[in-house]
Formats: C-alpha cells, structure tokens, sequence
C-alpha cells in the first residue's frame, strides 16, 4: 500500500509542472505617450511570482488555468492591474499601455551639468526631444524638428534660442551642438553641419534654453544642442526604415516650374546590442530630394559607429571611439529669380554644385569608482573637406583636433562637482577664408550644493582664451549660478543667471568672395560678441485621477553686446583697395530679448484610447538698445518674431495611432535694409519688396501623421506635412516647403 501511495505522489508531482502551467500570457509593454516599448517593467503575478521585461519590453509569463491577475508597475507610472480567466491550454496576446504620472520630472538628463541629473532639479530650462517624434514626423535632420520645437527657430540651417540669434549669412552659430557632448560646429565658418547628426541612432536631443559658456565655451551664447546617441540595450536590436515622398504643387501655380514629380527617398538601418563587455552600435542613412525648387536638389550618405568596452580586469574602467562620416552632393538655394513666376528657381548665376565630405573619430577612457570619483579623457579629430566644381575659389578644407578631460565627484545628494580643462587646435586650408590656425584653450569647473532637502544651488567659472594665426585674444573669465527649490510634493522652483561669449569664427574675420551680385568683404577687426541671460521658471507634474502630464511657465530675459550682423553697405575692399557694395561683418547689435513660455503635456486614457495632448506658447520682444543711457532705441533685432505657439494631439487605439500638430509663427519684425531700400532692393531680389510688404504676416502650419502597427516588428505610417499647403518665407527669398506626402515602412527585430 504504501508503494502504492508513493508511487501516486511521484506521478502527481511529476506531472505537476506540466500541466499546472499550461497556459501562456505573452506580449508587450509600451509607454501609453510615445508608443516605445518600456523594458525592465516590473510584472507580478500568482503567489509572490514575478519578472520583468526585456529592452523590447516583450515579457511571457506560464500560469496555471482559471483567475490570474498580473500587475504592471514601473517608477513614474500608473500601475495598470489585468486579469485573465484562461481555461487548459489558453494563450492570450495583450498589448500594455502605462500612462506617466511624474515620468518628465523624473527624466535623466546630461547637457545641463554634464552629468546625470533629473530635469526637475534643473536650474534651466530645457526641452527633450524623443526619438518617436522624429518617426511621427518622418523627419530625416534634427533641423527640421527643432524647428518645431518651442522657443527654437532655424533660419535657413542658423539655430536661435527664444530670439537670441537672428541670421548671418551661414557664417557664425550662438548656438553649440553637441554630438555627446562634443562640438560639431565646423572650425571655418563656425556653423552646424546638419547632416551630420546621427539621428538614425540618437536616444534623445537635450536643448538648453539660456547663455551655456561657463561648461561649454564659445558659441554657446545663446544656448546648447545636445545630441545623445542611443546606449545598447542588453538584447540587439535592429532597426529599418524606408521612407518615400513626394512634394505637391505650391498654392501659387505661377510657381510651378517642374513637369515631373519632386520625389524624396531615404533609407536608414541601425543595430545595436553589447557583446560581452563590449557594446557596438552602428547606423547609416542615404537619401535623394529632387528639391522642390529648381537647382536645389540633394544626394547625401552617412555611416556611424559607436564602440565601448569595459574592461574585465579593471572594473572601473572603459574606453572606446565612434565614427561619424558624411558624403553630401547639392545645390544649396541662395537667390530666387523673381517673386512673380521664378520664387522656386535660384538664380542661375548663384546656383553652384557643392560636394562636402565630414569624418569624425572621437576616442574616449573612462575611469568611474563606484560612482563618485569620475575621470573622462575625450578626443574628437574632425575633418570637412568642402569643393565646388564649378567655383575652386570657394573651395575649403578644416581640420581640428578637440580634447578634453572632465573630472566629477559624486557626493551624493549633498554635493557634486564637474572640473575640467579643454584645447581645440584648428588648422584651415581655404581658397574662401586664406590659410590660418587657431588654438582655443579652457579650464572650467561647476560645483552643486544642497544646503537644504528641498533647496539646489549650483555656481560655475570658465576662464577661456582664443589664439588666431599666433595672435592671442583676451582672457576671458565668465560664470554662471542657479537654484531649484522644490515647493510641493511634484512642484519645482527654479532660477539661474549665466554669462555667455562668442569668439568670431574664421568666416567672420576673413571670407572674401563673390556670388552672383553679392560681395562679401572680411572684417579682420571684428571684435567678440559677450552677454548674459537669466531666467524665473515653475515646473509642475500634473496628477488627477486617469489624467497625468506636466505644465512649465518661466519668464526670461537677456543681454548682449558688440553682436556681430553682416550689414549692407559702402566698405573698402582689403585686397584691392577700391570701394564697393558689399556685406560686411560688423559689431553692431546691443540688444535685449524679453520674454516669457509656457508648456505642457497631458495624457488620458479612456474607452480603449490613450490620447496625448501637448504644446507651448514663446512671447519674446527682442529690441536694440543703447549702451550709453541703458534705455531701449525702439529698434527691433532683425530676422526675430513676438509670438510662435504650437497644439499637437495624438491618439492611440489597439495598434493604431493618429495625431495632428499645428505651428504659429508671427510675422518677422526687421530684415536688412538692402532688401526694402528703393537704391538697392531690385538688384538682388526682384520682387522682393512687393512680395514681403503682402506676405509678412506670419503663418499658420498644420502636419498630420498616421501608424499602423501589424506587430511588435512591422509597422507603416503615412505623414502629410502643410496641410494646409500654407506659403510662407524664412529669410528673405527662402520660399519653405510647400504640401509634402511621404510613406514610411519600418521594421525593428
């Protein structure tokens, strides 16, 4: 008997694991605002069970038949709860959506103190932008996104901060991008090279609104760029997308010069994934745009590659390289022909082949004790290699070597400290510019204290020098302070003061040439433009009930002085000697940007539908004034606007997902002269004056996008960018875009 019995337990119990488990709850986990997936959510179900998701967010749990419930929960979200009645053998496919409660308070930024730190306890203000919007938008450059992001406008390829910067011809930037935290401006003219950006492999775009010299140096003036590469997950990942387009007919049809379709095509793959101790990323892109105005089409190329690796022997430290290279083959637009029948024709005399070729190898070491002592050594060799088949004279190679090294303390809540010392040594070979080097040497260091549990203080210093063709610049001492006090349980305080500079790139000092009816004559005596900005801001987490998002409003305001415009006029020509109209660089802009901005993001599912609302609202009065008396002159700074505001709305149902976002922009208060003076007006843009004096008045943009997702692998979505086929200018003679359809088909495994 008793064999018997034992016999019958050993049969229950072996059968036991087989089919006690018999049924299966398998899916995918996805931020209800973005549709990413979320991985490491914390999944329990059954008795004192558990797992978590995998970095795709995909989980599959085995339970027994009958009631199970199952709780998602992951920090800053809602905690959905789920339950299942399976019956034997049942397999049930769910897709789980979490709603933020605190998640942008709590998102983790780099740019602000060149360290990990949440974007509450900031003392600036700063945007994030999320690799997602780029997919919604089919947006192949982070110039196009920027320039729908709040208080953020590009003037044809020159970035400005809530009104800090206007346009100067392609030459100078007040704005620094980062790739990493590494300058990509190009070391002749001092620009940012757009196409340059990985965005097929970027974790997020971190913007500094406000003067960021004190940690990043010249030309971050009037604020930060910071592009942040995505970081291998503990699984590959692969990543297509194939995007096609096609441009509509403008609203004008006088303008229409083309018999066949302006096509647009691109490709792009990316992989990631960590082998071992070592972590590859690599990513690529080609596109072709037949351009939408005649003599402004483009082929372009970009591979890159990230490597690190953590060394096993030496725990703490890792060391690495990425390589970003760019091939681009265009018409860059200048001039129109006339505003009548030729404003999409360039004018054939301006119209010039440009061939541009980038590589950067950026290496890096690291050495990181258990999170508080921190040494980095980062190097960054760019090369840019610029030729125009058609204009050698214009033709120009710059080389610069970029290094750095950055010691942190990590005192835990209480105190931290960023130090550090930097050398950029730039070597330019140039037809356009002559022949010169440049060395820029600098030592900063930040310090944060929290005197109080609720209260941040952070103070900066940044000594920096410039030294051109052997010539030293002064030493120039800036700094910068700022607090964060937190006022409520999610409601955060916060103030901030900063000294910015920005030392005239080569371009500014020495580019002489001729385009078309422009001249542009250099000013070897121009002097550095310098100034501050401060800011009052509130940022708050908003939670009621299945309603959650965030709100910030801030009130700013900022100085400069000696700021450098190239101004239409009389000069000398240094080589020949004879006089003539031209544009020259000149200090000549005092001026003052008042302001303030107010954004907000809210998130509410109900019904099976999980719908996002989120937008902003810039007032800046940006205006000259008088060095002397300190008193505003009523003049307003060129190529700025009062107002620009934009509404976006997307909604998610099951594997479907549709949004719209609407963009306003007021009109631009002053251009330059020479464009709306009786004398000169003609000679570059016929028609011009007519034409602006009718249509500066602002404009009304609306884009629509839509995605279906077949499963977590494949997906396809529609865009359908000015809707409204609004026709609106940038800088004088830059006709935008007119209606754009494009398809994307995109797969990640």
């Amino acid at each position: 008997m008793r064999r018997c019995i034992s016999l019958m337990i050993l049969l229950i119990c072996a059968y036991a694991p087989i089919s006690a488990n018999n049924c299966i709850i398998k899916g995918t986990v996805y931020d209800a605002s973005t549709s990413e997936s979320l991985p490491g959510v914390n999944i329990i179900y059954g008795t004192d069970q558990g797992t978590t998701t995998d970095s795709e967010g995909k989980f599959i749990l085995r339970v027994s038949p009958g009631r199970t419930v199952v709780t998602f929960r992951y920090v800053g979200y809602n905690t959905v709860t789920r339950t299942f009645n399976l019956a034997d053998n049942d397999t049930v496919n769910i897709n789980i959506l979490l709603t933020p409660v605190i998640k942008e308070i709590n998102e983790v930024v780099i740019t602000a103190g060149r360290s990990e730190q949440r974007i509450s306890d900031l003392t600036v203000s700063m945007d994030i932008i999320k690799p997602y919007i780029l997919n919604q938008n089919h947006s192949v450059n982070a110039e196009e996104i920027l320039n729908k992001t709040g208080g953020i406008e590009i003037l044809d390829g020159q970035a400005s901060v809530r009104g800090g910067s206007g346009y100067s011809y392609g030459a100078g930037s007040r704005v620094l991008a980062l790739i990493d935290g590494l300058p990509i401006l190009s070391t002749d003219a001092g620009n940012i090279k757009w196409g340059t950006l990985p965005m097929e492999n970027i974790a997020q775009i971190e913007v500094i609104k406000g003067a960021s010299s004190v940690l990043y140096g010249s030309s971050a003036l009037n604020g930060v760029i910071n592009f942040i590469t995505a970081e291998p997950g503990p699984e590959p990942l692969t990543r297509i997308s194939v995007i096609s387009g096609i441009y509509d007919k403008p609203s004008n049809k006088d303008w229409v010069w083309w018999d066949s379709p302006r096509i647009t095509q691109s490709i792009s793959f990316s992989h990631s994934g960590r082998y071992k101790n070592t972590k590859i990323g690599i990513g690529a892109r080609a596109s072709n745009d037949n351009g939408y105005r005649r003599l402004n089409d483009e082929a372009f190329g970009r591979i890159n590659l990230n490597v690190s690796h953590n060394s096993e022997k030496y725990k703490s430290l890792s060391f690495g390289a990425a390589l970003n290279a760019t091939y681009t083959n265009k018409n860059d637009f200048l001039l129109w022909e006339d505003a009548e029948y030729g404003a999409l024709k360039q004018n054939e005399s301006t119209a010039m082949e440009f061939r541009g070729t980038s590589v950067a190898i950026d290496p890096f070491v690291s050495i990181n004790r258990n999170d508080r002592f921190k040494h980095d050594i980062k190097l960054r060799i760019l090369s840019n290699i610029n030729k125009l088949p058609d204009n050698s004279n214009n033709n120009s190679n710059s080389h610069s070597v970029y290094s750095e090294y950055q010691f942190s303390f990590n005192g835990m809540e209480r105190f931290k400290l960023i130090s550090g010392l930097s050398q950029q040594y730039s070597l330019i070979n140039s037809n356009f510019y002559g022949d010169h080097d440049g060395l820029n040497i600098a030592g900063y260091a930040q310090a944060e204290f929290q005197p109080l549990e609720r209260l941040k203080v952070v103070g900066g210093v940044r000594v920096e020098q410039n030294i051109l063709d052997g010539k030293a610049d002064k030493l120039v001492p800036i700094g910068r302070a700022g607090m964060n006090l937190r006022i409520g349980e999610y409601s955060f305080l916060r103030a901030s003061f900063g000294q910015g500079y920005r030392y005239p790139s080569i371009a500014e000092k020495h580019a002489y040439t001729t385009v078309g009816s422009i001249k542009i004559i250099p000013n070897r005596e121009i002097r550095s433009e310098s100034g501050w900005s401060s800011e009052i801001g509130i940022k708050h987490a908003i939670s009621i009930a299945a309603l959650s998002g965030h709100a910030d409003i801030s009130v700013f305001y900022s100085q400069n002085s000696d700021m450098i415009e190239y101004v239409f006029g009389w000069y000398e020509d240094p080589f020949t000697e004879i006089y003539s109209y031209g544009f020259r660089p000149v200090n000549i802009e005092n001026s003052r940007v008042y302001g303030a901005e107010f954004e907000f993001m809210l998130n509410r599912s109900f019904g099976g539908f999980n719908t996002t609302v989120s937008g902003g609202y810039t007032f800046m009065y940006p205006v000259e004034f008088n060095s002397v008396t300190g008193k505003n002159t009523g003049v307003y700074l060129k190529f700025r606007r009062k107002h620009a505001a934009e509404l976006s709305v997307s909604t998610i149902y099951n594997n479907f997902e549709t949004g719209l976002n609407c963009y306003i922009k007021s009109r631009i208060l002053e251009i330059d002269d020479v464009f709306v003076n009786p004398l000169t007006r003609e000679d570059i843009l016929p028609g011009f004056y007519d034409y602006w004096t009718e249509h500066n008045t602002g404009h009304f943009l609306m884009d629509f996008h839509a995605r279906y997702r077949f499963n977590t692998t494949y997906d396809i979505s529609f865009s359908v960018k000015n809707l409204t086929n609004t026709e609106y200018m940038g800088r004088p003679g830059d006709i935008q875009p007119q209606r754009y359809y494009s398809m994307q088909l995109g797969a990640r495994f």
